[in-house]
């Protein structure tokens, strides 16, 4: 089967900068509804389309089509006891970036740094501004199901929707607000 829109596609991948040096092994496949339903990069998606299980091709990904360029605004510095204890380097904060507009939505912060009373957050996603290559090898392609297209993503076993846990709390972010 080929891939085209509303088929669901597993992908093993290897994720590396541009200069080849591994990011992310891709241990677990990536399996997304095919279609633009921004399940994935839409460079991935273009690559892949039309292509069939066993397809293997490398693309590099430009900052543009992938997390954007790195945005220096996004960097905050806030005063510690705004935050709760513990506090560790890598947590995540839900926040509205500075002279944003809450009406455009929180993005998330990761703590990146703490001395003196300080935290340090940075707003950018951990590969913005990279240039990527993707080695990409197509494992399978199926039709979607009804309900795959009405929920505009893939079920099944392998998907992970959002790493929540048992009381639909992710354990990846913490819902402060920080202003």
């Amino acid at each position: 089967m080929k891939i085209t829109r509303n088929t669901v596609v597993t992908v093993q991948y290897k994720l590396s900068d541009a200069q080849n040096n591994l990011l992310e092994d891709g241990q677990e496949p990536i399996t997304y509804l095919h279609g633009g339903y921004d399940n994935i990069l839409p460079a991935i998606e273009k690559a892949l389309d039309g292509k069939e299980a066993g397809y293997t091709t490398m693309i590099q990904v430009e900052p543009y089509e992938a997390f954007g360029d790195y945005d220096p605004s996004l960097v905050r510095i806030e005063a510690r006891d705004k935050f709760p204890s513990p506090l560790e380097i890598g947590m995540q904060f839900e926040g509205i970036p500075e002279n944003g507009d809450e009406d455009d939505g929180a993005i998330i912060f990761v703590v990146t740094d703490m001395a003196d009373g300080k935290v340090v957050l940075d707003g950018n996603h951990p590969l913005a501004g990279m240039a990527l290559r993707f080695t990409l090898s197509v494992t399978e392609v199926r039709a979607a199901t009804p309900d795959e297209i009405e929920h505009q993503h893939a079920h099944g076993a392998g998907i992970h929707d959002d790493d929540d846990d048992e009381d639909g709390e992710s354990d990846h972010y913490r819902s402060v607000i920080i202003h």
